[in-house]
């Protein structure tokens, strides 16, 4: 099982795309957890996101949790498959309950009442990347390989 998440290529590839990733992920999790960048925080993020969207308490936390731990994670290269696979899950959940009405395009012109799902294409392709080719260089996981052999 260490395998299957912690192995990867060592390779500069897959340390751009889960810092790419991480990186955007970031402020994110922060706006949702703690309140940064503007966010609400999670007391807050709660209640938006089971009473205004109707989303279960426990899905609601593992969105807020996601957000946050994953893009931490995927920043150092922990458990990198498991964090993309996590996001490939997140990002679809978001686009077909939020975005896909809105069409393709973000709203960039403030033209559409949402956001389309370009954006969320763009991250599932990237940690579709990351499922296949790990964290890449200097990745913990890469550490948690040959520390158990």
């Amino acid at each position: 099982m260490n395998n299957l998440f912690f192995r990867t290529q060592n390779t500069l590839t897959g340390l751009i795309l889960r810092l790419t990733l991480g990186i955007i992920f970031f402020p994110h999790g922060m706006q949702k957890t703690v309140g940064w960048f503007g966010g609400a925080g999670f007391s807050q993020m709660m209640k938006i996101f089971t009473e205004q969207m109707h989303l279960p308490a426990i899905v609601a936390f593992l969105v807020i949790m996601t957000e946050f731990i994953g893009a931490i994670c995927l920043i150092f290269g922990f458990a990198t498959r498991f964090w993309a696979i996590a996001y490939i899950g997140l990002m679809l959940g978001i686009m077909f309950t939020t975005h896909l009405q809105y069409g393709f395009f973000m709203n960039w012109m403030g033209t559409q009442q949402g956001e389309g799902c370009q954006f969320d294409l763009m991250a599932i392709g990237i940690a579709l990347a990351l499922v296949v080719e790990g964290g890449g260089k200097y990745a913990i996981d890469g550490y948690m390989i040959r520390i158990n052999r």
